[in-house]
This record gives structure tokens, sequence and C-alpha cells, in this order.
């Protein structure tokens, strides 16, 4: 099941007025804290995201983060109040990003199509909207929401078609980040690839370990083309 926590932004993004009455499907949440959502009942799995509104361009823009590996995808130029349009966006982003990830990194072949399709189907067939935000992602949020800014300005424009706004993901879980439970920082698109093949696709803790290790391989060398790049360009 997919939790969906907004903070006051999004909550607004989703909600509109009906005859002077306001309707929302953004509901009180069940726990306090996000983590004690899970304590109500120990056999429903979730999935928490924490959700966030901003205007761009005066455009709408929302912005998903998954709460346990930091991953980010971005969805420009949303019809406010679309609480459908924007379900369907990011479920079929999270799989076409999924899928490009693994065949980035070699893992293609371990993808069973059909179970895999039917598992992520049903499990992202109930979701709830929350009222509820998260400091902590929300300053991975912040920081993400100042880098996309910044983008746009220089671009002239939004993230112009799914291609892009994939490809803009990409770019974003590249990011090395740190939060609890990790000692060390990490890549948001190394630790959701594992998530999502453990979860989906019925991957072993040693098949998992070889696709985290596929990877990072794979995210050193970006690194290492980027900072030739850039030193080129500076003149080292």
């Amino acid at each position: 099941m997919l939790v969906f926590n907004c903070t006051e932004a999004a909550s607004d993004f989703f909600s509109r007025v009906h005859k002077g009455k306001k309707i929302t499907p953004v509901q009180s949440p069940p726990s306090a804290t996000i983590a004690d959502d899970q304590a109500g009942d120990s056999k429903l799995e979730l999935s928490q995201w924490l959700v966030h509104a901003i205007t761009v361009q005066r455009k709408h823009v929302l912005l998903a983060i998954h709460l346990q590996t930091r991953y980010c995808m971005i969805f420009a130029e949303m019809k406010k109040a679309d609480v459908d349009g924007f379900v369907q966006a990011f479920t079929q982003r999270w799989m076409n990003n999924m899928l490009d990830h693994a065949m980035q990194s070699g893992v293609l072949e371990w993808v069973e199509y059909p179970s895999m399709h039917e598992r992520f189907t049903d499990f992202n067939r109930e979701f709830s909207f929350y009222r509820r935000s998260d400091r902590s992602a929300q300053g991975h949020l912040n920081e993400i929401v100042w880098i996309f800014k910044e983008y746009a300005a220089d671009a002239g424009c939004l993230l112009p078609d799914e291609v892009a706004a994939s490809g803009y993901d990409i770019w974003t879980n590249r990011t090395p980040r740190g939060s609890k439970g990790h000692q060390d920082l990490y890549f948001p698109d190394e630790e959701m690839l594992i998530h999502w093949l453990q979860k989906f696709c019925g991957a072993s803790e040693a098949s998992a370990q070889e696709a985290r290790e596929l990877r990072s391989q794979l995210n050193r060398e970006s690194y290492a083309q980027e900072w030739a790049l850039r030193k080129a360009e500076l003149g080292i």
C-alpha cells in the first residue's frame, strides 16, 4: 500500500472547493509519527513517501521522496487536485525508472516481467494521503527544490516530457545522501534499485548485493567522467 504523507503545500494542492465546501483526499494520519503506522497492522506492507508541492514558472510541480531510500521523483506541470492523475503518473514513472536502472546496471535479466508487474500492480492498488511531514526528508526535498529551480531558470522551461523527467530523476538520485539508520553516505538510486528488486522481483540477498556492486560501479564511473569533463572545462 502506498502512503503519501503530504506537506501543507501538497495538502493544499490536492484539495479543491466545490460549492463552498472543501473537498480533499488528504486525511488525518492514523499515527502521530510515520514509524508508528506499521505497528497498527504488522501484516500490512507500506511504502511511505513524502509529497511536496511548489510552483515554478507559474506551473504546479510535485516532488515525491521515498522515506526509506530517499529516492525522489519530480512531476512537472501537474493539474491541481488531480489525485488520480498524480497516482497514475507516480506508479508509471516508478516502474519505468526502475526498469531503466535495472537495464543500466546489467540486472534486467533478473526481472521476470509478468510476475513483477503483477506484484507491483497489486501493491500499488491501494493508497492513502495523510497530512503529515518528516523533518529529515523535508530537508532533502528543500535541497532538491533549490537545485530544480536553478535548473528551470537556466533551461527556461520545466521538464518537457517523460524522457526528460526520467533523465532528471536519474541525475537527482545519483547525489549521495545521509539519513538516520545509515552510517555512511549512500546513493538513493542504488538503495531504491535494491529495494525494488527484493520487494517486487524476489531477489535474494546475494543477488541484491551483486546488484548493489554493479550500480555502485556505474555511479563511480559516471562521477569519474563528470569530474574529467569538469577539469577539462577548468583547464586543470
